[in-house]
């Protein structure tokens, strides 16, 4: 979306994110700032919710690609089934549950959980 420019966090009220349901960075360390003190959870994440965006998935650490993907994968089928976002989040976690957590429990949804 801003490949070609740099986005400025006071622009991101200019998103027009107000009917958006959820958007989800499962990239590496989106709800992480860039120069981090301590509250985790205030980055890419949080300037989306605040710009309107009823919930955010984030990451707030690096997982590799097919943990990544094996866990969004399962969300996205889980929401087709009708779950709320938060339970979908939370049993696509569990459907990894024979792994180590550091691979499926980075991903933190942000705001409206239904």
């Amino acid at each position: 979306m801003f490949a070609d420019q740099r986005f400025n966090i006071r622009d991101a009220a200019l998103l027009g994110l107000q009917d958006v349901e959820l958007i989800t960075l499962s990239a590496c360390q989106t709800g992480l700032q860039t120069e981090s003190n301590g509250e985790e959870i205030s980055g890419l994440a949080y300037l989306f919710e605040r710009a309107g965006s009823k919930a955010v998935i984030a990451s707030l650490w690096s997982v590799g690609d097919d943990a990544t993907k094996a866990i969004m994968e399962q969300f996205y089928q889980n929401i087709k089934n009708g779950m709320s976002k938060d339970e979908a989040l939370r049993q696509a976690k569990f459907s990894q549950i024979d792994s180590h957590p550091y691979f499926w429990s980075p991903f933190v949804l942000i705001g409206d959980g239904r």
